[in-house]
């Protein structure tokens, strides 16, 4: 999927009610790697975010069954389970999988950043400018 494609199918997303949506390259190689892990039914990649990373905010990916009080979202066949603590950061997000030859892998597309970092696992969350000082993570 070109970047093209990938804004049409978000475009055509914006406006779906799940916390967040997978597009066909994400669902793919979700389930290539659940596969690859003879993961359990039921398990899935589990997403949340901490504080940290060189924005704020990093993004936290493991394989794993859900937790009491996630949100599980499947989407042809893939499933995904979102932490408590992360819903107001993630909802609305895109999960994609993007293709390269430097960073392949999941890639969150968040509508709740002000901004993110180049390398697209950390954002600074909107309302949040300018509160977090990652020298102070280095302490």
């Amino acid at each position: 999927m070109d970047d093209r494609e990938i804004h049409a199918y978000l475009a055509a997303k914006q406006h779906d009610s799940h916390m967040i949506t997978l597009t066909q390259s994400a669902i793919k190689e979700l389930k290539n790697l659940l596969s690859k892990k003879n993961a359990a039914p039921g398990t899935g990649l589990r997403l949340s975010v901490q504080r940290g990373g060189c924005a704020g905010m990093q993004y936290v990916m493991e394989v794993d069954a859900a937790h009491d009080g996630d949100e599980t979202v499947e989407q042809d066949g893939a499933v995904v389970h979102v932490s408590p603590d992360s819903f107001e950061y993630l909802k609305g997000c895109h999960l994609i999988y993007e293709y390269s030859l430097s960073d392949s892998g999941f890639k969150v597309q968040n509508p709740n950043a002000s901004r993110s970092c180049g390398c697209g696992t950390s954002f600074e969350a909107k309302g949040e400018e300018g509160t977090y000082d990652p020298a102070n993570d280095c302490k």
